[in-house]
């Protein structure tokens, strides 16, 4: 009897793989010759795409980092009745799937939802509100690896000097300026790639919510593999841009 389930399974497999249709996929020579078109046109989508993509990344990567750097600042620094259970919380959080989040935002911002009064579905504050929650155990755990490592005498030097208990700390992140520079453009990275809240919270509408993730995968769908894979390329050098202005910016800018 176990097996009739399983044998059916298998012929409704076996009648339904003639009928998928597998498109060829384009080669990267001419992707690359697509990517350099869409640079060298600068077609207006293809922009309002890139600078969506940045402009909802970075501000989500500030917003995760106001929340993100102090909790993992009291996390790896005071002691408190259930630290272990919060610490634990939080580095499990980091695998939180991307479409868990936006569902959960979604719930909440639709119109049978909590927030649905505030009219923030399909915006770009939706999208920047559930990257956000998405990377802020993220950000909070790199924190605490951080700073759990960091030389205790950063701290007892600067309370001998005179600091107080908050300046000492400033201090401490003071001296971790270039490995928090590091938790930043990693977690931007980790955004500008996102796919699922950009998707569910945004709902890729042209000209307003749409990023290159978003772009690419309505590409893939259509079957513009030459266009979808110009488009990953662009994402890829925005990318190695942000990374190459973060090496050259620290140390000319942060003492």
């Amino acid at each position: 009897m176990a097996a009739e389930p399983v044998a059916s399974l298998a012929c409704i497999v076996i009648r339904t793989i003639p009928c998928l249709h597998f498109g060829t996929v384009t080669p990267l020579s001419e992707a690359w010759r697509e990517a350099l078109r869409l640079l060298w046109r600068a077609e207006p989508d293809v922009v309002q795409a890139a600078w969506m993509s940045l402009y909802v990344s970075l501000v989500a990567t500030a917003l995760a980092g106001l929340g993100g750097i102090p909790c993992g600042l009291a996390l790896a620094r005071y002691r408190f009745p259930g630290r272990t259970l919060v610490e634990v919380l939080v580095k499990t959080l980091t695998a939180m799937p991307t479409v868990v989040v936006g569902l959960l935002f979604y719930a909440l911002l639709s119109r049978s939802g909590p927030l649905g009064v505030l009219g923030l579905l399909y915006t770009p504050t939706a999208m920047i509100l559930g990257e956000a929650a998405l990377v802020f155990p993220l950000v909070a755990a790199l924190t605490l690896s951080l700073v759990a490592e960091a030389d205790p005498r950063i701290e007892a030097t600067a309370r001998t000097l005179g600091a107080s208990p908050a300046q000492a700390l400033l201090t401490l992140l003071f001296e971790l300026r270039y490995g928090i520079v590091g938790i930043a453009v990693t977690t931007f990275g980790r955004l500008l790639s996102e796919l699922g809240v950009a998707l569910m919270l945004g709902g890729n509408i042209r000209g307003s919510t749409r990023t290159l993730t978003t772009a690419i995968a309505l590409e893939t769908s259509k079957g513009d593999f030459a266009l979808a894979f110009a488009l990953g390329i662009l994402l890829l050098g925005l990318a190695l841009a942000v990374n190459l202005l973060a090496w050259w910016w620290s140390p000319r800018w942060l003492p």
